[in-house]
């Protein structure tokens, strides 16, 4: 009597049966969808810092779909980008993000994380003046965002001489309260300046800001207006 394994044909038929096709989709789930790229690629000397990629967020632990560490945008997006950075760069600065690209199941976290009153962790650093109650209706937190679409950035300014860092923005990224909003009284001239200065050379380059957020941007001629992406944030996903 013969074994299958005589039947060296038909064995690999059966193991392209059994693990091709899972292979075949696992590769398509790795490809950036169309008309999306790595920042880095397009602006070179831009920083990164992905703020839900680790545990020093609001949240207070890594975020869903959060698994590399390189900024994703919209090819126009990130064109744009570039552009800001150049003009920057004549002045000894540069851009640095927190966020680009944020999948869907990350906003999806956000939510359970602001429906679950038990959980105050973070309260004290990122939303003491804030009800955790209220960051819906305040604005804060939303069922989907812009981000998901692909053309929204949050970043800040960063010295590219001595002394190196962020540039004073009167609060730091994420700060829930009236402090980050962009009609703020309680700023020094410093910060006043600095803001100033981030917002008009994005708004120079075709971005929109948002007002209660200083660092939060959005590309005015966004490719996918209606479009939430969930594709998972991965440093070597592959183009299309």
């Amino acid at each position: 009597m013969r074994t299958l394994w005589q039947y060296p044909s038909i064995v690999v038929s059966f193991l392209f049966l059994c693990f091709g096709f899972g292979m075949n989709d696992n590769a398509r789930a790795q490809k950036l969808p169309l008309g999306f790229v790595y920042v880095d690629e397009v602006v070179p000397d831009i920083r990164t810092d992905l703020r839900y990629r680790l545990a020093d967020n609001f949240v207070g632990a890594t975020v869903d779909g959060y698994l590399g560490a390189r900024a994703l945008l919209t090819q126009p997006a990130a064109q744009a980008l570039a552009k800001v950075q150049a003009e920057l760069r004549e002045q000894g600065l540069g851009l640095l993000i927190f966020d680009a690209y944020r999948p869907q199941r990350a906003v999806n976290h956000f939510a359970r994380w602001a429906k679950d009153l038990s959980d105050t962790k973070m309260k004290q650093r990122y939303y003491p003046e804030v009800e955790k109650t209220e960051l819906f209706s305040q604005g804060y937190i939303a069922g989907r965002s812009g981000h998901s679409r692909g053309s929204t950035v949050d970043l800040t300014l960063v010295s590219l001489t001595a002394p190196y860092g962020e540039l004073d923005m009167g609060t730091f990224f994420d700060f829930f309260g009236e402090r980050s909003w962009l009609d703020t009284k309680s700023l020094t001239a410093a910060q006043i300046h600095n803001r100033a200065l981030l917002q008009q050379t994005m708004k120079k380059h075709g971005f929109s800001p948002y007002s209660k957020e200083w660092w939060h941007f959005t590309l005015s001629t966004e490719p996918f207006p209606d479009t939430y992406f969930d594709f998972e944030i991965r440093d070597d996903l592959s183009v299309q």
